[in-house]
């Protein structure tokens, strides 16, 4: 079955009836006198698939960097699951979010497992003292951390990969061990930031299996990308940010045929470009 017929009526049915997990209301972000982000909303449900488009410096990192607590916004507010997150990252992932970036953040001295277990450790109870003694509590539950970390590297197709140092896998590699890491903090929503950025069709093809998969979980994803094509295939619904604003948000059919979102990727000819297309249709 294809990426597509995955991704059909069921997804839509599930994300239309699922419980709000993120709400974002009014969020505002300013720099000084520079506003990067300016009044936007989002909810986002259960099993639901969104994606965050728009052309370089529309804000959407930004946006990112204010919903997983990384920026305090300067107006409004996150909610996520009825309660108000605080501005603090670990916070934020321990309620139940958690992201991957633009730019990679591996630790690249360690291996594809230990990188993932990681992620797991916002989880775990044991002590500093316990962990220092390795207690039975320490053992249990480093044992139980590492079973989980290699169900989450065959869960992205990393299996044979776990003893590798980060830096030494492919860049795709690198791309779905940064998912796997994430997942292993248990949340119930996972926001990715250009997850297919310097892919080939193949690996864009496989990200896009792996996503469905994730949200088969029922997980609500949410997605920063530039390949339109990728986008407007994936998501449930398309949010489009212009200059920190929001543009349009809808469906990805919506979205894909409104004018104000091609003239906001493509532009518009100015009026000597139309002249002169005038002038040469007369002559030819």
């Amino acid at each position: 079955m294809s990426a597509a017929a995955i991704h059909d009526d069921a997804a839509m049915a599930q994300a239309s009836s699922g419980a709000v997990v993120l709400q974002a209301t009014g969020v505002t972000m300013r720099f000084g006198g520079l506003t990067a982000v300016n009044n936007v909303n989002l909810t986002v449900s259960e099993g639901e698939i969104v994606g965050l488009i728009g052309p370089n410096g529309a804000g959407k990192t930004t946006f990112f960097n204010c919903l997983t607590g990384m920026y305090k916004p300067t107006e409004g507010q996150v909610t996520f699951q009825g309660t108000v997150l605080p501005p603090k990252p670990r916070a934020v992932v321990q309620a139940g979010m958690a992201r991957t970036f633009q730019n990679i953040r591996l630790f690249a001295n360690m291996t594809a497992l230990e990188n993932v277990m990681v992620g797991r450790y916002c989880r775990t109870s044991a002590m500093a003292l316990t962990s220092i003694l390795r207690g039975p509590k320490y053992r249990h539950e480093e044992e139980a951390t590492r079973e989980r970390a290699k169900q989450l590297l065959d869960f992205v197709g990393l299996s044979n990969t776990a003893e590798h140092l980060a830096r030494n896998l492919p860049y795709g590699d690198q791309r779905r061990l940064e998912i796997a890491r994430a997942l292993a903090t248990d949340p119930k929503l996972i926001l990715l930031d250009e997850p297919t950025a310097g892919m080939n069709p193949k690996e864009t093809e496989q990200a896009k299996e792996l996503i469905f998969r994730i949200r088969d979980l029922g997980l609500a994803v949410v997605v920063i990308e530039h390949d339109m094509r990728f986008i407007f295939s994936l998501c449930d619904r398309v949010l489009c940010l212009v200059r920190g604003e929001t543009l349009v948000e809808g469906s990805p059919v919506e979205v894909q045929r409104d004018p104000r979102v091609i003239e906001a990727y493509i532009g518009t000819p100015d009026e000597d470009e139309v002249d002169d297309e005038a002038a040469k249709e007369e002559h030819s």
